[in-house]
């Protein structure tokens, strides 16, 4: 399908299966990161509170503790426990309790494979937990709520976000949530369709939309404002964080949306045929081709569903139910989405994550003679020699940085025009790209033999207190702290530069990009469009 954008370029709408590439970018967290990263709160949050904080929601009171220039709620449910006849069903309320919940430690993650995946390691379905960060204050009211939704390639969780900057800094009311994951959250199957008024598939993005009801009805009990509440998702949690914008279902749940590393105009969703036959393949390997299906999934120990499921599932979101009328790429090209203002962006080098990641684990660098091979694996073989010739070895100082430009920019960047160009014609849209050339590594793995750049997942750094990466700098201090206040300053009023106004335009007002790096020219426009050959792509691909 292609669009004339509102500066009269034709730009086709790219579509790539995006789950792959998410369980890609998980792999690097392995084990070891995943020690530091669930760890993160661990030491502060077990401190004496000689005052701890109580809150009445709408289900019964919470404690939670203070900590610094926070409080936090952790832990604090916001569906019933989807466990026995409740799983793979929609999320259901949650009962009413009379006495005052211990809300001062995450609750479970949601089922996920232990190994080399990006996330926390859990057996337990009752995982629909939201875990709250809200600035300390007895006068805090009326605050702009973060409503952030992880990625990791359906593993991770929401307390793996410490927020306390964000909130503090932003002083903002910052939501992280816990949702149903792979094979728990995103399985297809006739048995199972009668889980859901949309069929079954989706429970993970309903399980979201079931947090965001929460928060409306309970972010007055933490200081936030339920009319100004910003969905924000990075990587999987982006995708989602589209699906929510184009879900009719979402409608009215959040006031504005932050993608990060996430274009709507590249994410494919299937079909439900298509994520039937891909479910008919994962019952059968779980065991569970029998006469009663569901009721076999339901009695398998969680271990041996997720087992069967596999570490890397190629399934995603299902399209064309009420739930998900369209894939989000087709939904904003035609205007049906949930008129919000948008803050958008990608890493510069997110592919780096992927193919450095990959020598992390004990892999060899990519060499210039298996340059032309590698590229015919990721464009194939009649688009490989222009791939070639648009990104020439003599061009880059190793063959990894020459196939990492290229994946980026295909998988990325041009969606990523596609995406703002689409989006800005109808709402305000800004746009940024996470451009630090020096962002930390991974503190548990050496470094690649090339630079990592500004890889996939590096911005998070940035934004949240996470023990995973080496330290920061000064000056990468400082750029954390601007883009806190600007993200910060979206969430308040729908404009970055809110702080500073005229110096982050919106993008239909001359197709402004905002770069992000240290240093005093760090920060500034850049031509997005030229910098990741948007016209080859955009010729290369119509």
């Amino acid at each position: 399908m292609e669009h004339t954008s509102s500066h009269g370029a034709a730009a086709p709408t790219r579509k790539h299966r995006r789950w792959p590439a998410a369980a890609a970018a998980a792999v690097l967290v392995a084990s070891g990161l995943t020690f530091a990263f669930t760890h993160a709160w661990a030491d502060d949050t077990e401190n004496s509170d000689s005052d701890p904080p109580v809150v009445q929601t709408d289900k019964g009171k919470i404690r939670g503790t203070h900590a610094g220039d926070v409080t936090r709620y952790q832990g604090v449910p916001y569906a019933a426990a989807p466990v026995d006849d409740l799983s793979w069903r929609s999320p259901q309320e949650h009962e009413e309790w009379d006495n005052v919940k211990d809300a001062t430690k995450p609750g479970s993650a949601c089922p996920q494979l232990d190994g080399n995946q990006g996330g926390v390691p859990s057996t337990d379905e009752d995982c629909l937990y939201v875990n709250v960060t809200a600035p300390q204050g007895k006068d805090i009211e009326n605050l702009p709520v973060v409503v952030f939704t992880h990625g990791g390639g359906n593993y991770g969780a929401g307390h793996q976000y410490n927020a306390d900057k964000l909130a503090a800094r932003g002083d903002a009311v910052v939501v992280t949530v816990n949702y149903r994951l792979g094979v728990y959250g995103f399985l297809a199957h006739e048995s199972l369709d009668d889980g859901s008024s949309h069929g079954s598939g989706n429970l993970g993005l309903e399980d979201q939309q079931a947090a965001l009801k929460w928060v409306q009805r309970n972010a007055s009990a933490f200081g936030g404002d339920d009319d100004n509440v910003t969905l924000m998702g990075e990587s999987w949690g982006g995708w989602t964080a589209c699906a929510n914008l184009t879900s009719p279902q979402s409608k009215g749940l959040f006031d504005k949306v932050i993608l990060q590393s996430a274009p709507c105009a590249g994410m494919e969703t299937q079909t439900r045929d298509e994520a039937e036959a891909f479910g008919a393949e994962v019952v059968k390997n779980i065991g569970c081709d029998t006469d009663d299906v569901a009721q076999c999934l339901r009695d398998k120990p969680v271990a041996e569903v997720l087992d069967g499921f596999g570490q890397v599932p190629d399934s995603t979101l299902i399209a064309g139910d009420g739930l998900l009328p369209l894939e989000p790429s087709e939904a904003i090209e035609s205007g049906h989405f949930n008129r919000v203002p948008v803050l958008h962006g990608i890493n510069r080098d997110e592919q780096r994550l992927m193919i450095g990641g990959a020598e992390s684990l004990g892999g060899k660098p990519i060499t210039d003679d298996q340059y032309p091979a590698k590229l015919v694996e990721s464009f194939g073989e009649e688009l490989a020699p222009l791939v070639e010739k648009q990104y020439p070895l003599r061009d880059y100082d190793s063959a990894s940085e020459a196939l990492a430009a290229a994946q980026t920019d295909h998988e990325y960047a041009a969606p990523a025009v596609d995406t703002v160009e689409t989006l800005s014609r109808h709402v305000p849209t800004h746009a940024f790209e996470f451009a630090d050339p020096h962002a930390p590594w991974f503190r548990a793995y050496d470094a690649p033999s090339f630079p990592t750049g500004a890889y996939h997942m590096a911005e998070l750094n940035y934004l949240f207190d996470v023990d995973l990466y080496h330290p920061k700098s000064k000056p990468q201090h400082r750029l954390g702290a601007y883009m806190i206040d600007t993200w910060a300053s979206f969430a308040h009023t729908g404009a970055p530069d809110a702080h500073d106004p005229g110096t982050w335009p919106e993008y239909g007002h001359g197709q402004y990009v905002q770069s992000l790096a240290p240093g005093e020219d760090g920060i500034g426009s850049v031509d997005f469009a030229r910098e990741h050959h948007y016209r080859f792509w955009n010729d290369a691909t119509s």
